[in-house]
């Protein structure tokens, strides 16, 4: 019967990360299902203290700093827009300040130039600078004549 109380402690546990999302309720969740499995084993009440302490410690001091620094980092793949920033392109139609059109991995995007002075013709190739909503900011890799 002590497991079952261990299992609703780790249920309640886990709830209270699903609304925290702490990383710290979640671990302590897990040595309380660790502590389950030691009482379902028939160890007594100071048995299943030691080993949900031991793997509630292990847990905040290993594992949780180790999640962290994982979820802190930037992602190394870049999706959706953000990926065309750098790519190579190709103006299609004479690039301005304020219109043009550039094909980037084989899609047209309107564009404009980040130097407002520029005007690039259609052919040059050009580098995809940022993307603002659904246009490409691009600059010319080549010196225009």
């Amino acid at each position: 019967m002590p497991w079952l109380v261990w299992l609703l402690a780790a249920a309640a546990l886990g709830a209270a990360e699903f609304f925290t999302l702490t990383l710290v309720f979640g671990l302590l969740a897990g040595a309380a299902l660790v502590a389950a499995v030691v009482a379902g084993v028939g160890v007594g009440l100071l048995g299943q203290l030691i080993a949900f302490g031991a793997a509630a410690a292990a847990g905040l001091l290993l594992i949780r700093p180790v999640a962290l620094r994982q979820m802190a980092r930037v992602p190394l793949v870049r999706d959706g827009s953000d990926a065309l920033v750098g790519k190579r392109a190709e103006v299609t139609k004479e690039v301005t300040a304020s219109r043009g059109l550039v094909r980037i991995s084989g899609e047209e995007w309107s564009a404009r130039a980040l130097d407002e002075s520029l005007v690039i013709p259609v052919g040059a190739v050009v580098d995809v600078m940022e993307i603002e909503g659904a246009t490409a900011v691009v600059y010319p890799r080549e010196l225009l004549p």
